[in-house]
């Protein structure tokens, strides 16, 4: 098997010219404006588990969107089918669904001045190269790496992932904008037993270059560290303890925090940061960044899903709310401006401490750490925090045993006011950049 993701990639060109195509047949079928995007991606996925291959998987996606306005009406309609009928007819299915749409006064594409101008490379694209031995011979290592340790019992499997693709989004303002990437990674889940019948834990390694990912038998011999760590968990008594969650899972509570400030939710007034703009939601010392541009990052991007150029900004600044997270239409449903966020924010900042882990651990000194979260318990209305978790107790600033099957609780407005510290250990893997993160007292429902 010699293929390898990337390799049939197809040329810029042909996806500008088809996209241009799509656009001038909406201009001539009536739209006041349209806007189209196509995309194509190849990627292979190998997953291994004990030793022997269980799955094997080669994809090869392609789409194209088309959006029309007839003013204020919209509709919209796609395909995988790149023929010049496909484009006429899917455009005028979108024109169809216009002409039956309810107005929408908010609605159309972001402002012609808010268009990127220069199409900043960001270095998204590295081709790892592997056809499926290769990638075989990898996964196999990791599973290897993992269940060499005395007391991994069973694996769930080693899987090795690499998507390459490419994209174009273009619109009757006349931008048209173009980039590719790629996105590769490892991971390893297994299982050791204990006295309470099984643990299982897992680690992964993700990058736009598989250069800068960890080694194959790091990620097998981290999945059974954790794996190890975790047996002879027990329960613990109803408190209200200090919580430190984890790099892993911290990310989590700023995806909660990005929700809750995003237009969708503000617009509906549905959201417990409604009208918080310049108010105080995090301690003084705390500074949230969006840096669209970084090289290589998971969520760098140059312009938004509407075209709309990034920029870098300050989203919270002493802990102040400095902006919202905003596409054109939840901006003009608000009375504002865009924000250049139509997908969501590009690579969010989360600035870090001088302290490690450790000194968080002494900080803290008796306490939970979180390094699970289970349960989608979050009321992004009022703020309700309550979700499964599972970690280790900590006394006198070290850690004592693996804890299981508790909830922690509380309410995001006073869990985003008493954050203590956030350590050095940031983890780069998503597009949330966060260290790990002390918050005073929360509530632990046990036994």
């Amino acid at each position: 098997m010699s293929v390898k993701p990337g390799a049939d990639l197809p040329d810029q060109q042909q996806l500008t010219n088809l996209v241009s195509q799509a656009l001038d047949m909406a201009k001539q079928h009536g739209a006041s404006a349209a806007e189209a995007g196509m995309s194509f991606s190849s990627g292979l996925n190998v997953t291994v588990r004990m030793d022997e291959v269980e799955t094997l998987e080669y994809n090869r996606d392609r789409s194209l969107g088309v959006t029309v306005y007839l003013d204020h009406k919209k509709g919209s309609a796609s395909t995988s089918d790149w023929r010049p009928q496909a484009i006429e007819d899917v455009v005028q299915a979108a024109i169809a669904i216009a002409k039956y749409a309810g107005e929408d006064p908010y609605s159309g594409l972001a402002d012609a001045d808010r268009m990127a101008k220069e199409i900043i490379d960001l270095d998204l694209f590295h081709p790892w190269g592997l056809d499926a031995e290769q990638a075989i011979d990898v996964a196999k290592q990791c599973e290897q790496a993992a269940r060499s340790h005395e007391g991994i019992t069973n694996s769930e499997g080693a899987t090795v992932s690499t998507r390459s693709g490419f994209s174009v989004y273009g619109n009757s303002h006349g931008f048209v904008g173009a980039y590719n990437g790629t996105r590769h990674s490892i991971s390893a889940s297994v299982i050791a037993d204990d006295d309470n019948g099984m643990q299982r834990d897992y680690w992964y390694t993700m990058a736009r270059d598989a250069n800068d990912m960890d080694a194959a038998d790091v990620v097998g011999h981290r999945a059974a560290q954790r794996t190890l760590k975790r047996r002879n968990a027990r329960k613990l008594k109803t408190m209200r303890v200090p919580l430190i969650f984890q790099a892993e899972v911290a990310s989590s509570l700023f995806r909660h925090f990005i929700s809750a400030i995003s237009g969708g939710n503000l617009y509906r007034q549905s959201s417990f940061l409604l009208d918080h703009l310049g108010k105080q939601i995090f301690p003084d010392y705390m500074q949230i960044s969006e840096q669209p541009h970084l090289a290589k990052a998971i969520g760098s991007a140059a312009y938004d899903q509407e075209g709309v150029q990034t920029t870098s900004r300050s989203i919270i600044d002493k802990g102040i709310l400095q902006g919202y997270v905003l596409s054109s239409y939840s901006a003009r449903k608000l009375g504002m401006e865009t924000t250049g966020n139509a997908g969501g924010v590009h690579n969010l900042q989360i600035q870090s401490s001088d302290s490690d882990f450790e000194d968080l651990l002494k900080q803290m000194n008796t306490g939970l750490i979180v390094t699970e979260l289970m349960g989608q318990g979050i009321n992004i209305v009022t703020g309700d925090y309550s979700r499964g978790a599972a970690g280790y107790w900590v006394e006198n600033g070290e850690i004592v045993h693996p804890v299981e099957e508790i909830t922690i609780a509380g309410n995001l407005r006073d869990m985003f006011k008493n954050i203590i510290q956030i350590s050095n250990d940031v983890d780069l893997r998503g597009n949330i950049h966060t260290g790990s993160v002390l918050v005073e007292n929360m509530t632990i429902a046990g036994d």
